[in-house]
C-alpha cells in the first residue's frame, strides 16, 4: 500500500511539474509567429545573416490567428514562391499579436498595420528600410497567387 501511494504521489508531482511547460508551449504560439520572440534581436540576426549571404531581409508582420498570415507563411515554404523568396531574402517573422505587440517596431520601419496583416518591410544589407507595404497589399494573401505576391514584393523592394 505504501509503495502504491508513493508511486501515485510521484506521478502527481511529475504531472504538476509538466504543467508549466505545457502552458508555456500554448502561450508561445504553436504557429509561425513566435509570440515569445524578441523582434529586434531576431531582425538584427537576420540582417547579419543577410549581409553574409548578400541578400535582403524580408520582415513579415503577422499573427498566428490571421488566416492570411498563415497562408502567406505556407506559400513562403513551398513552390516557386518559396524558391524566389529564399533566393533573395532572409525572412524574419514578427508577431503583432492583436495589434498590441511590436507595433513600435513596425512603426519605425514605416509599416502600416491598420490596413491589415500580413504586411512586410524589406531591409537592405545594413538594416536600412528599402520599402514597406502601405495599403494592405498582402491582407488577402490566402486568395492571392504566387505571382501576385511576388509582384507586391518587387514593388516594395523598389520603394
Amino acid at each position: 500500500m505504501k509503495r502504491r501511494t508513493t508511486t501515485l504521489l510521484m506521478a502527481a508531482c511529475l504531472a504538476l511539474a509538466a504543467m508549466p511547460a505545457v502552458h508555456a508551449a500554448e502561450t508561445s504560439g504553436a504557429g509561425p509567429y513566435n509570440e515569445a520572440a524578441d523582434a529586434r534581436a531576431d531582425i538584427n540576426l537576420a540582417v547579419a545573416k543577410a549581409a553574409a549571404e548578400h541578400k535582403q531581409v524580408l520582415v513579415v508582420y503577422g499573427a498566428n490567428w490571421c488566416k492570411d498570415c498563415l497562408a502567406l507563411d505556407k506559400g513562403f515554404g513551398q513552390g516557386s514562391l518559396s524558391h524566389e523568396v529564399s533566393k533573395r531574402f532572409v525572412v524574419v517573422k514578427v508577431n503583432v499579436g492583436r495589434f498590441d505587440r511590436n507595433v513600435d517596431v513596425a512603426n519605425q520601419m514605416g509599416v502600416t498595420l491598420k490596413k491589415g496583416i500580413p504586411t512586410v518591410a524589406i531591409l537592405g544589407p545594413e538594416g536600412q528600410v528599402l520599402g514597406a507595404t502601405q495599403g494592405g497589399e498582402l491582407a488577402d494573401a490566402r486568395n492571392m497567387g504566387e505571382d501576385a505576391v511576388l509582384q507586391v514584393l518587387a514593388r516594395v523592394g523598389k520603394s
